[in-house]
């Protein structure tokens, strides 16, 4: 089992280390864009005098939205080598168009790879070995990668959104703790995925009834699982490697900005330690910002909607309790990385 895990994580390492850098450009570009942008109460950031920025926020989403197939892509050529690199990104491509986001990416990754490995073991004639990598391998396991996805996954998701946006819409009448820590939980397990865009959805929907607080318990749970994982890495930098504290610092600008997507690497490559913390802060945020009636007035979150907030305080002190739950909490999982003393001559 040690050994599975360990294999586990260096599959999900080769997707995050190609996803990062779509990670940064996305959330730079739209960071530029809604930070320069003036924001307008009910609408968010106000493109329509600013069509530069719109220019500018419309490539960063085109880097978002090859953020799922790439991280699939390259799960799967870890795992299968090259041939698996086409049914990897055609199953991440299918995962976010059915709703699967990130843990949808990762399931496609996975599956592309074992269906590739279980092909190059089957028995075939010599006269087919040259056109398997290139022709039999990608053809057959993304048409049966695409399958499963769209046929078995792709219902229950469905049913689930369904479920989860009544179970709002029943909490938002009272028990404002529950909807706290529901609403916390959902926009930090899958990071922008669509449990993430269910609470995220409905927070935008209540905004136009009139109640912004739902908004912004939202936008104080958006930004903490970047802003929290990005804070650990400052907190005990030997806990964690060159390329995790090169991620932290693209996270914590992403977590100003309200982009939940900046915990995605740590997520892949870590998620059985990485996703119950975030749940966790972004929980406390969410719970304290609807004690406080933080109210907000913009479908985003982070600090750069303090403009249209309502009791800013509230606001900055539910951000900064979940940010910190998450980074301590992540920094006592993690424990201390002992530096290796040097070799005798």
């Amino acid at each position: 089992m040690p050994a599975f895990l360990h294999r586990l994580k260096q599959y999900l390492l080769s997707g995050v280390s190609h996803v990062i850098p779509f990670v940064a450009c996305g959330g730079i570009l739209i960071a530029v864009a809604i930070g320069f942008a003036p924001m307008r109460p009910g609408i968010g950031p106000d493109f329509s005098q600013a069509p530069t920025l719109k220019i500018l926020f419309t490539i960063g989403e085109a880097a978002f939205a090859l953020v799922v197939p790439v991280l699939a892509g390259y799960i799967a050529f870890g795992m299968a080598d090259r041939p698996a690199l086409v049914p990897g990104f055609v199953g991440g491509a299918i995962a976010q168009a059915v709703g699967a986001g990130f843990l949808g990416g990762i399931a496609a990754g996975l599956l592309a790879g074992w269906m590739v490995q279980v092909f190059k073991r089957l028995p075939l004639p010599r006269n087919l070995r040259p056109i398997m990598p290139i022709l039999i391998l990608p053809v057959v396991t993304s048409a049966l990668v695409g399958a499963l996805l769209l046929l078995v996954l792709g219902p229950p998701i469905k049913g689930l959104m369904v479920w989860l946006s009544g179970a709002l819409h029943h909490l938002s009448g009272g028990h404002r703790i529950w909807l706290g820590l529901l609403l916390g939980s959902m926009i930090a397990f899958d990071m922008g995925g669509p449990v993430n865009k269910a609470a995220f959805f409905f927070g935008v929907a209540m905004i136009k009834e009139g109640d912004v607080s739902m908004m912004g318990a939202c936008a104080a749970a958006i930004c903490i699982p970047p802003l929290g994982l990005g804070l650990a890495t400052l907190l005990r930098p030997a806990s964690w490697s060159e390329q995790e504290r090169e991620s932290g610092l693209a996270a914590l600008a992403m977590g100003v900005i309200g982009i939940t997507e900046g915990a995605i690497p740590f997520a892949a490559a870590d998620p059985i330690r990485v996703i119950p913390t975030i749940m966790a802060g972004s929980s406390v945020g969410a719970v304290i910002a609807l004690m406080g009636t933080v109210g907000d007035h913009a479908p985003h979150g982070g600090l750069i909607v303090l403009p249209v907030i309502e009791h800013r305080v509230a606001y900055l002190i539910a951000i900064a309790a979940g940010t910190l739950v998450v980074a301590l909490t992540m920094n006592l999982l993690k424990g201390w990385k002992q530096p290796v003393p040097p070799e005798c001559p």
